[in-house]
């Protein structure tokens, strides 16, 4: 399975555009070579060098497994077009929130998962609430890693 970004490489700075000193809106995405049972897909972004402790950026999941990939701008509504539905970020809204680090480079992790099952939830997961509904669903993971540091 793998997960890439069509704006950054893994490893890559994330553009300014997806952040909080530019438009905010979330990064395009496109995963492939899913397993063959994969019933949905679930996406967490998160931030292990917050200050505080992991900043949980986006919360995605009840993907259709064959959707290949999210536009740029997905809105920031509990349920998308496609039917994928939006959870929680640390700031406590749905959907999207770039990266906005307070000080030094930070690595931003999307995390792909693959299930056997659809999440029977209604939007609005936490990051916790998510995993624990995933739990011995997970057939396949992947991650990329982007990094960002505001200009001051």
């Amino acid at each position: 399975m793998k997960i890439y970004s069509p704006v950054f490489l893994h490893g890559d700075a994330i553009l300014p555009r997806y952040t909080c000193d530019g438009l905010d809106i979330s990064v395009p995405l496109a995963w492939q070579d899913l397993p063959p049972n994969a019933a949905s897909l679930s996406l967490i972004m998160d931030d292990p060098d917050a200050p505080g402790g992991t900043w949980v950026h986006w919360v995605l999941y009840s993907i259709v497994a064959e959707i290949s990939a999210m536009d740029e701008n997905q809105a920031r509504e509990n349920r998308l077009a496609n039917g994928a539905l939006q959870g929680l970020n640390s700031w406590g809204q749905i959907g999207y929130g770039g990266p906005c680090p307070p000080s030094g480079s930070h690595r931003y992790f999307f995390k792909l998962y693959a299930l056997d099952m659809m999440v029977a939830k209604e939007p609005g997961l936490t990051k916790t609430q998510l995993l624990t509904a995933m739990q011995s669903h997970i057939l396949a993971e992947v991650e990329m890693v982007g990094t960002y540091q505001r200009k001051r």
